[in-house]
């Protein structure tokens, strides 16, 4: 069964954006880039809310730029093609290779690992993953911690009052920051 993962990049104190909804601070240099490109080959579908849809809309016409690096360009190629779900109330359409999701969900993500496909079912987007975390769906966390505190702002974990026992799967450094990845530990 396709594993459903959530990974951002979060401060050390817990969140994904500032106070001010800023997150230049998680600004990747290139081996965290590069790290981002290898996580990107094992996804089979992204699914992700209205708004990191059309922060991730850059990337639709980027390749047009003539002064890309190879590793811009070899996250385009990965990127572009990437079958996407578009969780969205006021979208009526999307674009390149995506859709807006049909079901609720938990119904899109009982699809997606019912379907024949490789990869993972990646949740991007804290409101989306949140949704996810409180029903129980995210089968991996990966966290890409920065050491910079930020005081508030958008938190990584959902603020849910259950508990979710998670077994430590990886951790390791790189660049400026440090990359923890958990599983979701299962009865």
């Amino acid at each position: 069964m396709r594993s459903v993962t959530y990974s951002m990049g979060v401060s050390l104190d817990g969140y994904i954006a500032g106070p001010d909804g800023g997150f230049a601070w998680a600004e990747p240099d290139a081996e965290i880039f590069r790290y981002h490109i290898d996580e990107l080959r094992q996804v089979g579908v992204h699914l992700m809310g209205r708004r990191l849809y059309e922060t991730m809309l850059f990337w639709e016409t980027a390749d047009q730029e003539p002064s890309l690096d190879d590793d811009t360009r070899e996250w385009i190629a990965l990127w572009n093609p990437l079958p996407k779900v578009v969780f969205s109330t006021t979208l009526t359409e999307v674009k390149g290779n995506a859709r807006l999701a049909t079901g609720g969900l938990a119904e899109e993500i009982a699809r997606l690992r019912a379907e024949p496909g490789e990869g993972e079912i990646a949740i991007g987007g804290a409101s989306l993953a949140a949704e996810a975390a409180a029903l129980d769906l995210i089968d991996e966390y990966r966290a890409v911690v920065y050491p910079v505190l930020v005081g508030g702002g958008v938190p990584f974990f959902p603020q849910g009052k259950r508990q979710v026992d998670l077994d430590l799967v990886e951790t390791r450094t790189i660049s400026k920051a440090a990359v923890h990845r958990y599983r979701v530990r299962r009865p």
